[in-house]
Formats: C-alpha cells, sequence, structure tokens
C-alpha cells in the first residue's frame, strides 16, 4: 500500500508510545460544530475551525462507488432527504444505507438537522461532504490561518463495510497518506470502537498514526471496562475515547488508562444536553477535564468549551 510505513520501535512496556503534542488540554470538534449547525457538513466543520478547536471530527462511511463520505450513521434517513429523493431504495428493514449509493447519488441529497431544537430543519442547504473535501478545507484554512488544525476521523462499523466488500481500514489509510497524514507525529487520530479494525491497522497494515480505541457503556464493549482491559488497548492503541459517564461510574477507570500510558479523550459534552444535577457545559468541563483530567473532549460546542480552557490557563 502506497506510502505506509513499517511499525519502528513503538511498543515500549507494553504501551503504544503517545504522539507529539498530545501535552496540554485540547478540543474535538464533535461532527464539526454540530451544536450551532448541520453535523458532518462543510460548514459546520469550518465553524468549528473558526471556534479555535484543536482537532475537526469527520465519521466515515463508504459509498457503493468505494469514496468514503461524512456521515455519523452507515444509513442516510435521520439527516438527509433520502426517502423523498429516492423512494423504494430502502432496504428490508425499511433503512437506506450509504453503500447502497454511489457518490453521484449521495451528493444529490440534502442534509439536515438531527436534533430537534437546534439548526432550524431544511433550513439553507448543506451536502455530505467526501474525506477529501474535509481534509482540503482544513489544510486550506491552516494555511490560510497558520494555525495547525488536526483531523479526527473515525471509521464506522469496518465489519459491516467488509462484509459488502470494502476494505474501509486500507481506503482511509491510503487517502491520509495521500494527504500528508502518515508517522506518528501526523496530526491525526483514527478512533473506532471495533479493537479488531485498530488492531488490524496497527500490526497488519503497519500504520504509525495515532489511534484512539472508543468505548461505549455498552455490555458488548464491558472487556474494556476492566484495568486489564485498558492494558490490552495500550498493546496497539495510543488513547480512549470512553463515554463520560464510565468515568463516574468505573473508580480509577481514568486512573488505570493513566497507568499504561493511554490518552483520555471523552464524549460528548453538550450545552444543550447536560447531566442531570449540572447547571451549565462549563461546570460540566470543569469536571472532566480537571476531576478526571482528560487531555481533550468531544463537544457539539467547541467555541464554549475553548473560552473554558483559555478561562483556566489550560491552552
Amino acid at each position: 500500500m502506497r506510502n505506509l510505513i513499517t511499525i519502528p520501535a513503538l511498543l515500549l512496556a507494553g504501551a503504544v508510545a503517545l504522539p507529539a503534542g498530545a501535552a496540554g488540554k485540547q478540543v474535538i470538534a464533535h461532527r464539526g460544530a454540530s451544536g450551532y449547525l448541520p453535523e458532518h457538513t462543510l460548514e459546520a466543520y469550518a465553524l468549528a475551525y473558526g471556534q479555535g478547536a484543536d482537532f475537526i471530527e469527520p465519521d466515515l462511511v463508504l459509498s457503493k462507488d468505494g469514496h468514503l463520505i461524512a456521515l455519523h450513521d452507515i444509513h442516510l434517513e435521520s439527516t438527509t432527504d433520502v426517502e423523498e429523493r429516492f423512494p423504494g431504495r430502502q432496504r428490508a428493514d425499511r433503512k437506506w444505507y450509504a453503500a447502497d449509493f454511489s457518490l453521484e447519488e449521495l451528493k444529490t441529497l440534502r442534509v439536515h438537522e438531527r436534533v430537534k431544537g437546534r439548526f432550524p430543519h431544511m433550513k439553507s442547504r448543506f451536502e455530505i461532504p467526501t474525506l477529501e473535501e474535509v481534509i482540503e478545507l482544513v489544510q486550506g484554512l491552516n494555511t490560510t490561518t497558520g494555525r495547525d488544525v488536526g483531523l479526527y476521523p473515525e471509521l464506522k462499523q469496518p465489519t459491516f463495510h467488509r462484509k459488502a466488500g470494502f476494505d474501509m481500514e486500507t481506503k482511509a489509510l491510503e487517502v491520509l497518506a495521500r494527504y500528508g497524514y502518515s508517522g506518528p507525529d501526523a496530526r491525526v487520530f483514527v478512533q473506532c470502537f471495533e479493537p479488531d479494525a485498530l488492531r488490524r491497522i496497527r500490526h497488519e497494515l503497519g500504520s504509525t498514526l495515532p489511534l484512539i480505541q472508543l468505548i461505549s457503556g455498552s455490555s458488548r464493549q464491558r472487556d474494556l471496562h476492566t484495568r486489564d482491559g485498558l492494558k490490552g488497548v495500550a498493546e496497539y492503541a495510543n488513547g480512549i475515547g470512553p463515554d463520560k459517564k464510565l468515568l463516574d461510574d468505573i473508580p480509577g477507570y481514568a486512573g488505570w488508562a493513566r497507568e499504561f500510558g493511554l490518552l483520555i479523550h471523552p464524549y460528548t459534552l453538550r450545552a444543550d444536553d447536560l447531566p442531570k444535577g449540572t447547571a451549565t457545559i462549563e461546570e460540566e468541563l470543569r469536571h472532566i477535564y480537571l476531576n478526571h483530567d482528560a487531555d481533550a473532549v468531544f463537544t457539539d460546542h467547541p467555541d464554549r468549551a475553548v473560552k473554558f480552557l483559555e478561562s483556566e490557563n489550560l491552552r
């Protein structure tokens, strides 16, 4: 595979080395500035950039013709007008899958807001971007502003895509390498919920890019809710992206991550969806960044997180 390098002496004392520049508190724009504009649109990514985010997060799925597109789900109806534009193209489960549509067809869809009470439904016009378009936007803004904002792509359901005949991991690494993202110091984190996909990227495909193991509160990932589970994660990943609730629900969880040299990037903080007993997002930011010593957080409201860090001299 082009431009991919083999693993050097990366594993030290059972843990993957941390990427350069990992120190300090940072802000990950979750699906862009998705609290203000429809998620996974170039407009939402550009706003997040302007709000000072350190990393822009595009979730990735594949089209029928093998293009990586920014979309949170493997299906389309929750954030696009696919039902009206392509009636009858749903599967037996009544869902419209991105993998059943060509990029040309996907580009005809209008993206709309997912969350009630946010950007007015079907106002303005937004479309599904490709990974290349996201990269070129971020790199273009890095050129014009002099900043060095990174990418934080999530591979959505690689196993599903593999069953459909796609090698999602290889495709993503090829695109990233084409745009200069290679090696352990690249300004990128590749994240996924599936451990096997991350292990494959690290050990089979030989990538030294920084990797993040996403961890939900689901019983399906209960093996990653333990000290031994995190010890295993440290053999292939640079950090964890845990559901923020795990940090409170499992005593010592953040401490275990630190024990094995793992970065801590919890998800997701939202100003309009606060935990019970929390009055403001700033209160939650303080709890996650300081009480749990998170290195970065995923947030739908990157401006609020940036301002908090600046006010606390943590940036």
